[in-house]
C-alpha cells in the first residue's frame, strides 16, 4: 500500500520488468490490486471482479515467504480470504528491507489475493529457492494444514507443482519418495507418448 505503480519495489513494476516485457505482452493487459488506490477495499473489489470477468486464473505462479506466507497472506489468514487489504508480518518487512532503503521504507500494508483466490487458479506453480525456505517448503508440503503456514493451504488444491532447489529441499522428509514418483512419472509419459506415436 501507497507504493506509486511505476516504483521501483512495486509488484506491478516487477511483474513489468520481470514477465511483461520478456513476454512481448501489453503492460495495459496486467491486473494488478491497485495497493496505490485511496479505497483499499473498493481496490480489492475491483481485483475480484476483474478476475471474474476475465474468466478466472488459468496458472497461478508464487513464491513462498520464510514464514509460510504465499501472495502476502501472512500466517493465521483465513484458509477462505479473497483478495483484501492485509498487514505485514515483521519477518516480511525484514525480508523485503533489502529492496528498499531502509526497514522503515517498507510498506506496512498491502492489497493481496485471498488464499481463496489464489486456490480458485486451474493451476498453481510453487517455486522456492534456499535453505531459508526449506522450514517453509516443509511446513506446506508435508506439514498439517494450517493458518499458521498459509502455503500448507495449497494442499487443497487438485493441481500444484512444487519447484525446489536442493536447499529448499532439505527439510523434507519423503525426499525419496518425490524422486520415486517423479521418475514413475516420466515412465508414464513416455509409455503414453509410445502409444501415441
Amino acid at each position: 500500500m501507497g507504493l506509486d505503480p511505476d516504483h521501483p519495489q512495486s509488484y506491478r513494476r516487477f511483474l513489468i520488468e520481470n514477465v511483461v516485457e520478456p513476454l512481448g505482452a501489453e503492460p495495459s493487459q496486467l491486473i494488478v490490486p491497485a495497493g496505490w488506490r485511496a479505497d483499499p477495499v473498493a481496490a480489492a473489489r475491483d481485483f475480484e471482479e476483474s478476475i471474474t470477468e476475465l474468466g478466472g486464473v488459468d496458472l497461478q505462479v508464487l513464491g513462498i515467504g520464510r514464514n509460510g506466507h504465499i501472495g502476502f497472506n501472512e500466517p493465521t489468514s483465513s484458509l477462505s480470504s479473497r483478495t483484501r487489504l492485509k498487514t505485514l508480518s515483521d519477518v516480511t518487512r525484514h525480508d523485503n528491507a533489502r529492496f528498499f532503503g531502509s526497514l522503515a521504507d517498507v510498506p506496512v500494508h498491502c492489497l493481496t489475493q485471498g488464499l481463496g483466490t489464489i486456490r480458485d487458479a486451474r493451476e498453481i506453480v510453487l517455486v522456492a529457492l534456499g535453505e531459508a525456505k526449506a522450514a517453509a517448503i516443509a511446513a506446506a508440503v508435508e506439514g498439517p494444514l494450517s493458518a499458521l503456514c498459509p502455503a500448507s493451504s495449497l494442499q487443497l488444491h487438485p493441481r500444484v507443482t512444487v519447484i525446489v532447489d536442493a536447499a529448499a529441499a532439505s527439510q523434507l522428509g519423503l525426499t525419496d519418495y518425490y524422486r520415486f514418483v517423479e521418475a514413475q512419472d516420466r515412465w508414464a509419459e513416455s509409455m503414453i507418448g509410445a502409444e501415441t506415436a
